[in-house]
């Protein structure tokens, strides 16, 4: 299978972006034992939460590169797709972390990146399958 440059680019950039996922579990890992950094269970919940969908959703983000490359989409909405399933696990992960409250029970303003990646992933997710249900 040949890729374009455009797949191949968007693939590469996606798989330098999990080494900080590993981190990401290391980190976890670390807080297992007595000097930790996260505090509350709250705050231990939205960590896993950022990291599990981190790994999910990059590997839904490779998955959807190839997809993208079979279709016969234009150009403009291919790079939209693209850059829209790659966004995805960045905003809902960083959302997760940042809205990770530090003491109480409130989430931060960070609470929003998660309903933008959301929103990133639901439009790229109907662009790309009706696309190719209607190519």
């Amino acid at each position: 299978m040949q890729l374009s440059d455009a797949t191949r680019i968007a693939i590469a950039l996606i798989l330098l972006t999990v080494p900080t996922i590993q981190y990401g579990g290391y980190f976890l890992l670390t807080q297992m034992g007595k000097v930790k950094v996260i505090r509350t269970e709250l705050q231990r919940s939205y960590y896993r939460a950022g990291h599990a969908h981190a790994g999910v959703l990059v590997l839904l983000a490779l998955i959807a590169q190839l997809v993208i490359e079979a279709t016969q989409l234009s150009t403009a909405i291919q790079l939209l797709l693209r850059v829209g399933f790659a966004s995805a696990p960045i905003l809902i992960s960083a959302g997760f972390f940042g809205a990770a409250p530090r003491e109480g029970t409130k989430p931060t303003r960070f609470i929003l990146l998660i309903y933008l990646g959301a929103i990133a992933l639901t439009a790229s997710l109907l662009t790309l399958g009706l696309g190719l249900l209607f190519q």
